[in-house]
């Protein structure tokens, strides 16, 4: 008399061939699709580990582009997929096309023009000054922005390491930094000058290059680098 052996399930594994434990040492793009949806899936069947589960997941779809139109019924037919998984591995998929959504509507900044179309709107009509920081990747695409500061603009308070700390938490290429005037003059201070210049010294220690300082004046605005400032 012969007796199947049980599957093998995570626990089963090297704790260093875990797919959760691979993720966080070796990062996300270095688990096959049957690892990350195991990690979707969590956990297998009494019957199956979560690696068979999701590699049969795989099989029986088709390809893995199916995960995206497959329904959570249909996902519910498969044997070992209760209503739970399917939920779990649809809001993944989900999350995966909300990224790469993102990814395109990035906007590029490719020029002061660029730059000033998009600020103007948010900072025109401010009544007080606020100094915004965009923080861009290496396609020259906004991934970030932020109020880093308000009230008048001075070189002591205006730190480059506040500046530059979302730069790295972000892993930015580059950055671009702008003002308003309330005056609604863009005719750029001695201390917009000052602010400026440690910015972009303290950019080229750290490898992240400002590319420009834009003063937000009513409908107008003055590039630094196109002033040569910079």
């Amino acid at each position: 008399m012969t007796t199947d052996n049980p599957p093998l399930m995570v626990r089963d594994y090297p704790q260093e061939e875990r797919p959760r434990e691979r993720m966080i040492k070796e990062g996300p793009e270095a688990l096959t699709n049957q690892e990350l949806l195991a990690i979707l899936l969590r956990t297998g069947t009494h019957r199956e580990s979560v690696f068979n589960l999701a590699s049969r997941i795989l099989k029986e779809i088709g390809s893995l582009n199916r995960l995206h139109d497959v329904s959570v019924e249909e996902l519910m037919h498969i044997k070992g997929v209760g209503q739970a998984k399917a939920v779990q591995i649809k809001a993944g998929v989900e999350l995966g096309r909300r990224v790469a959504r993102r990814q395109k509507e990035l906007s590029a900044i490719r020029s002061p023009e660029d730059a000033a179309a998009y600020l103007m709107e948010r900072l025109s009509l401010e009544l007080q000054e606020k100094f915004y920081c965009l923080y861009l990747n290496t396609k020259n695409q906004v991934i970030f922005e932020k109020t880093v500061f308000i009230g008048s603009l001075n070189a002591s308070i205006v730190h480059p390491r506040e500046v530059y700390k979302e730069a790295i938490k972000w892993s930015a290429a580059s950055i671009i930094v702008a003002h308003n005037h309330p005056s609604g003059d863009p005719t750029p201070s001695r201390e917009d000058i000052e602010v400026t210049k440690r910015l972009q010294q303290a950019g080229e220690i750290l490898g992240i290059e400002c590319l420009d300082h834009l003063i937000i004046g009513h409908e107008r605005y003055i590039s630094l680098k196109n002033k040569g400032y910079m």
